[in-house]
């Protein structure tokens, strides 16, 4: 739940109230009443209007600039994948994999040639 006095910003319109997207407000009242759809009372400044909006049409400020953050990174990442031409950078980023284990591509790569001759006929008899 959110905290009176933070600042939100409009990000759906689930009820076609012709709230202003991408305006910012500031939650003033909680709707306590159980038989209401909506959550909040939000102030928007600029319009000088107050809204009742679910909870869902709003996100806080804070969270819609940091996920602009990590996306703008991603991106930025990507593009210096594809100038680097790293392949194994992008398709990380691509695939979406937040944890990368080296410790296990090492132990794959320092495999001896027995040891990697023994799991070849331990999987071909299975």
């Amino acid at each position: 739940m959110l905290r009176l006095g933070q600042k939100v910003c409009f990000i759906a319109d689930s009820l076609e109230q012709n709230l202003p997207f991408g305006e910012y407000g500031y939650i003033i009242a909680y709707d306590k009443n159980a038989d209401n759809i909506f959550d909040y009372v939000v102030r928007v400044p600029k319009v000088a209007r107050h809204y009742y909006v679910p909870a869902s049409d709003i996100e806080l400020e804070e969270v819609l600039l940091q996920q602009e953050a990590d996306r703008i990174e991603k991106e930025a990442l990507i593009d210096f994948a594809l100038s680097t031409k790293n392949e194994e950078l992008f398709f990380r980023l691509v695939k979406g994999e937040e944890e990368f284990e080296p410790a296990q591509e090492a132990v794959q790569e320092s495999m001896s040639q027995e040891e990697f001759i023994r799991q070849v006929n331990l999987k071909a008899w299975i």
